[in-house]
């Protein structure tokens, strides 16, 4: 799919059509809802050859149809001795084009209840439905995964990983698969042809000198 034509816009709306188009390449336009933007936290990504935990960062980008998406900015350094203390992202006020990749919302971590409720713009996960809700804009499905360099680039580090397909977890079961055939093929020859041919050899009466 990233070898596709690059997309100018999300699917409009339906799960289905976007999980469709993901990991396509994608470049759109529009305007950021800087007020509307979140951190998740306990998110890694690899920071100077490291995986340290940090936030997420998610802004809302407002498209010409008056719908939205939301665009993962990149990561940023939690300050640990306070968790709700975090750095403002460069956020232009005009129209900006976006460069990415269409990929599903972030992936969910665990929560406590509370969480999204005392931390307003901290938070542990998004849905995508009930923050369209919250903040009064419809949110197209899915989220663009921002690539490239721009002014929020200084703050923001942008090492994503690849998509996993789990592939690694195919070539696992395989190991196991091949490994319990040679095991039963060893303990086969060993009970079928081997074991009876000593045992038959210790039994056979012995011929004088």
């Amino acid at each position: 799919r990233a070898a596709l034509p690059t997309l100018n816009a999300p699917p409009a709306m339906g799960e289905a059509a976007a999980s469709s188009q993901w990991y396509r390449s994608i470049l759109i336009q529009g305007r950021w809802l800087a007020q509307h933007t979140l951190y998740l936290d306990n998110r890694q990504m690899l920071d100077r050859g490291q995986a340290r935990v940090g936030f997420e960062v998610l802004t809302p980008l407002l498209l010409a149809d008056g719908t939205a998406v939301l665009v993962q900015r990149g990561w940023m350094a939690r300050n640990f001795l306070d968790r709700t203390r975090v750095g403002e992202v460069p956020t232009p006020t005009g129209v900006v084009t976006v460069q990415g990749r269409y990929a599903p919302p972030p992936p969910r971590l665990f929560e406590f209840k509370t969480d999204h409720v005392a931390l307003a713009r901290v938070r542990q996960n998004v849905d995508v439905d009930a923050f369209a809700q919250e903040i009064g804009v419809a949110l197209r499905p899915g989220s663009v995964v921002q690539l490239g360099d721009d002014e929020a680039s200084t703050v923001l580090k942008r090492a994503w990983s690849l998509p996993d397909m789990g592939v690694t977890r195919h070539h696992g079961y395989a190991f196991q698969w091949f490994s319990l055939s040679a095991m039963f093929a060893a303990l086969y020859v060993w009970f079928q042809i081997v074991r009876p041919r000593l045992r038959r050899a210790s039994l056979s009466p012995r011929q004088p000198p």
